[in-house]
């Protein structure tokens, strides 16, 4: 039991801080893992673009409802994409669970260059390991140590 209390300790340190959205930004969040989930299961292009069409059209029909039935909306679209998710889901390959993931991570610019002397065309950001730019603002800042859960295949 303790070392349980431990670990949950630990990786409560290195968890990234939840971001505060907007509904609309949850319905576009929600919109595009339900086209990501589409994308698992439909093999065939044209059978992918049939189906993107169907869920785009029940998101379109449903614009510009009142705030309480868009809240309704989104927790039965989020309960309705729970039941669709794919069991092994499509993962693009330099991501976490993907087959590239870290397989040649670059060197930290000080190793490469001890003298502080870097070139012209050296990188002046920091990515993640899920390749985006690090941003405290954004809450996803690989600065430190990152939470790489590899069961659910994403960066916390």
């Amino acid at each position: 039991m303790v070392m349980n209390e431990a670990f949950r300790a630990a990786a409560q340190q290195v968890r990234q801080r939840p971001v505060q959205l907007t509904p609309n930004q949850e319905v576009c969040r929600l919109y595009r893992k339900a086209l990501k989930t589409l994308g698992s299961w439909a093999i065939d292009r044209e059978v992918f673009i049939e189906e993107a069409t169907k869920l785009r059209a029940r998101f379109d029909s449903n614009r510009g409802c009142s705030s309480a039935a868009a809240a309704r909306l989104l927790g039965e679209g989020k309960e309705e994409l729970y039941q669709f998710t794919h069991p092994d889901p499509y993962c693009v390959p330099w991501m976490p669970g993907g087959s590239l993931f870290m397989r040649n991570p670059p060197l930290p610019m000080d190793i490469c260059f001890p003298d502080g002397d870097y070139p012209e065309d050296a990188p002046k950001v920091t990515l993640n390991p899920d390749m985006s730019v690090c941003k405290p603002e954004t809450g996803k800042s690989a600065v430190g140590t990152v939470l790489v859960d590899f069961t659910k295949k994403n960066m916390e």
